[in-house]
């Protein structure tokens, strides 16, 4: 360890961010830290869910910790621990480093495994009642850009079809408006894929495009 510069606090300041969405993604029985390796006080600066083991921030670097930086992998194999009250945790540790690649924090995983399956799916599944379409998102997951923009022009365009409470010479208009607003007509070769895929002129699609512009 050495002493950080300012711009090793700013990149630990930006990963922040970070320990809050993997903390929020993996719910309350995973704990999610951010551990500084600066030389005058090597500790805890961001902790999600520290109830797990106890700590907060200002909290000393582990043995462990400093073990795991010494075996030389920037992301460990994950591996089991024991918290202060006995909770078997499933964990791994990523080295984060600066542009001249030296260590300057670890950001740190640890899932209670003890906890009760059903109260890990409630985490997991937010929201998830006897709708259960409600509580998913229709995320893609494409492997092109192409791939993704077919896909969401059909998705967007089986929802306006389905839309009674629209006529159906403003449906295709409608579709448009929704692309829109997803921003697929940022992508390159957007308008033509969506003219191909909605079976209207490339050039209808520009006027619907103006009118936005201009509404």
């Amino acid at each position: 360890m050495r002493q950080l510069t300012i711009n090793d606090h700013a990149i630990l300041k930006a990963c922040e961010n970070i320990i809050d969405g993997i903390a929020a993604m993996y719910g309350e029985h995973t704990e999610v830290l951010l551990h500084s390796l600066d030389a005058s006080n090597p500790s805890i600066t961001k902790i999600a869910n520290g109830h797990i083991t106890g700590r907060s921030v200002g909290a000393p670097i582990t043995n462990l910790a400093l073990m795991k930086l010494n075996e030389g992998q920037d992301v460990s194999d994950s591996y089991m621990t024991q918290s202060p009250d006995g909770k078997t945790l499933r964990s791994i540790t990523i080295v984060i480093r600066n542009s001249e690649q030296d260590a300057i924090g670890l950001l740190c995983i640890n899932s209670n495994l003890d906890a009760p399956f059903q109260s890990v799916m409630r985490t997991l599944l937010p929201g998830l009642a006897p709708q259960v379409d409600s509580g998913f998102t229709p995320e893609t997951f494409a492997r092109s850009n192409d791939e993704m923009m077919q896909s969401s022009i059909e998705g967007v365009r089986t929802q306006v079809m389905a839309d009674d409470t629209l006529s159906p010479s403003k449906k295709n208009r409608e579709i448009v408006i929704r692309l829109n607003e997803l921003g697929i007509f940022d992508l390159k070769d957007s308008a033509q894929i969506a003219a191909k895929g909605l079976d209207i002129s490339i050039h209808t699609i520009y006027r619907y495009l103006r009118e936005l512009k201009t509404a």
